[in-house]
């Protein structure tokens, strides 16, 4: 099998001739820089610039020779949008070590502190001395307030978050004709220049996106204060997702094997909202984007979902959820015996592969390794797995535990 036929077979829950492994094919699957420079260094590999395609979470593109040597079976669409030595331009990353990052991103000193601007030069984000990772420090409508709202400028606003900043479906192309364009040309040259299975970034989040416009706290309890609102604001961003969805894929569809949204439900106790609220205020809009991406092209769907999820699984599926990353396998009601015994025949679980919150960074080799097994004989038996650590591997974790992982997913 090729990478590409491997992925899909899985995807199709049919049991592939090796489990599919992804690394870095999307933003919650990925490596911490810092990681990856140190990673690079114990393979004894070429000493190549660490280049950071994510700001905020600081993730590296992985290159071509880990790929390889790592059996990675899939990658993200965007990694063919940044080819040219000009579209890179220096920094330091908090340990000290030389990187790239894309030309676009704009980031200010202040002080000992990175601040993170739009294209205005606004504040969105900030690094402090001694963190890892940018935090959002503007919400564009929360002095407004939900209850006072009337979304006229709703589209405006979503660009002024510290998201739109970093993380948006044409990376530095606009949705304009010439940048959608731009975007068809590179896609296709990527997907002709590899077997792998292609993953295409494109947000649409629902849940979230609220949240950077007015803070967690402030949307959560909306949902109880205001659920007309809440309701309301719905309509209007699934109108705006709706409409950027169609001109995307116009652009990427027949290059592209999986569409990756984002919605954030669950926390480390269950989910964040119950399945009534779910049910109520965005299941019918995830089905409706879902279900349209895959009229627009030969596609699976899949939403990147942290945490405990297990009340909400049966709703996904229902709305036409193909696959869900990372599979927080340390949350409460997500064991992995019970998530395949369940829902193994009817949706792909695309992670679970290794626990990131104490295994991965804290555990001996051996340990990671006989913890990958486990979990693979788990989710593996008739498709339906597609191999990933839960979420991103962090600065502090030992390569000898990555180059574990990624060989016992192998020899299983």
């Amino acid at each position: 099998m090729t990478s590409r036929e491997r992925v899909l077979a899985a995807l199709n829950h049919i049991e592939p001739d090796r489990v599919p492994v992804d690394l870095g094919a999307h933003r919650s699957s990925g490596i911490s820089a810092i990681a990856y420079h140190r990673l690079r260094k114990h393979l004894g590999l070429p000493d190549l610039p660490v280049r950071v395609y994510d700001m905020v979470q600081q993730l590296a593109i992985v290159d071509e020779d880990v790929l390889d040597l790592f059996g990675v079976d899939v990658i993200e669409m965007g990694r063919g949008f940044l080819l040219e030595e000009s579209d890179w331009k220096p920094w330091i990353l908090p340990d000290g070590t030389p990187c790239e990052i894309p030309f676009y991103i704009h980031l200010e000193q202040k002080g000992e502190h990175w601040l993170l601007l739009d294209e205005e030069g606004s504040e969105v984000g900030i690094l402090k001395k001694g963190s890892l990772y940018f935090e959002q420090t503007h919400y564009p409508l929360m002095e407004r307030g939900i209850e006072n709202d009337h979304f006229e400028d709703l589209e405006l606003m979503l660009g002024r978050q510290m998201w739109s900043a970093v993380a948006h479906p044409g990376g530095h192309l606009k949705m304009d004709e010439a940048g959608l364009q731009e975007m068809a040309t590179r896609a296709k040259a990527l997907r002709e220049s590899t077997d792998r299975a292609i993953v295409g970034l494109f947000g649409g989040n629902m849940f979230e996106l609220p949240q950077m416009l007015y803070r967690m706290d402030n949307y959560l309890l909306a949902t109880g204060l205001y659920p007309d609102k809440v309701a309301e604001l719905s309509e209007k961003l699934y109108l705006i997702h709706l409409k950027n969805l169609e001109l995307w894929m116009s652009a990427v569809g027949p290059y592209i094997d999986v569409v990756l949204f984002g919605d954030d439900l669950g926390g480390q106790q269950g989910p964040l909202i119950s399945p009534d609220a779910y049910r109520e205020f965005y299941k019918p809009y995830h089905k409706k984007l879902w279900n349209r991406a895959k009229q627009l092209a030969d596609v699976k769907v899949q939403l990147h979902c942290c945490g405990g999820i297990y009340e909400l699984i049966d709703d996904l599926i229902d709305a036409g959820l193909d696959a869900v990353n990372p599979v927080q396998i340390s949350c409460r009601g997500m064991d992995p015996a019970r998530l395949k015994r369940e829902f193994g025949e009817r949706i792909t679980f695309w992670g679970g592969g290794c626990d990131t919150q104490s295994i991965l960074p804290l555990s001996t080799p051996e340990e990671v390794a006989g913890h990958v097994r486990e979990m693979s004989s788990i989710f593996a038996p008739g498709g339906g797995f597609i191999f990933q650590q839960v979420h991103n591997i962090l600065a502090n974790v030992p390569p000898e535990n990555v180059v574990a992982m990624m060989e016992s997913i192998h020899s299983h």
